[in-house]
């Protein structure tokens, strides 16, 4: 057990670093410091990725009669989410690493709407927690606790999963929203409206 729990807590320790990581980016107002956290974040989600892939290949190979094996079966609930950030989130998180980097010859300048926009989309910081979420019973379990003894436990921890998933993809839908209002352009004021105020 100790030996699966070896093997679980750095995988579970990098996809929550990346997902604490993906929640802070839209609040970031400065570009170098977007373009340096995103980096960041962009090498932890390949990591993440990586890892899953191993644990993956490993439980196929090993058929749960090794520690890796038995890892694996444990990751089997943040497979999914991993490949969903390897399929959408790395792209959006590499095209907000570049366009970012746009901005490199002026230190400083205040990061547009537009940039912190595409970095709440729910399709970047949404599928990074929800495999960091994925991972946690993970690690529970191979601390000792038997998550599927109680029945009791296992439903309302299933709801309130479910519930913690839901509140997540609104807040950062909602989020998304908000910044994406603000890069609209300022609609002109027309040439009547403009005339009436001067008579």
């Amino acid at each position: 057990m100790e030996s699966q729990l070896a093997i679980l807590l750095p995988v579970a320790a990098v996809w929550l670093a990346a997902a604490v990581l993906a929640d802070g980016l839209p609040r970031l107002r400065d570009t170098s410091t977007l373009r340096r956290r995103t980096g960041w974040l962009l090498a932890l989600a390949l990591t993440g990725v990586a890892l899953a892939a191993a644990a993956a290949i490993g439980g196929l190979v090993s058929a749960g009669t090794t520690p890796v094996g038995q890892a694996a079966e444990a990751l089997t609930l943040a497979i999914g989410p991993a490949f969903v950030v390897a399929a959408c989130s790395v792209r959006r998180i590499r095209r907000l690493w570049a366009g970012a980097g746009a901005f490199e010859t002026a230190p400083g300048t205040p990061a547009p709407h537009g940039l912190r926009a595409a970095a709440a989309h729910p399709l970047l910081g949404l599928p990074l927690q929800v495999t960091a979420l994925a991972t946690v019973p993970a690690v529970i379990a191979a601390a000792g606790a038997d998550l599927g003894a109680e029945p009791r436990v296992t439903g309302p921890a299933i709801t309130v999963g479910a519930l913690a998933v839901a509140a997540i993809g609104v807040r950062h839908a909602l989020r998304h929203s908000r910044l994406a209002e603000r890069a609209l352009p300022v609609a002109p004021r027309s040439s009547r409206a403009t005339s009436s105020l001067h008579v």
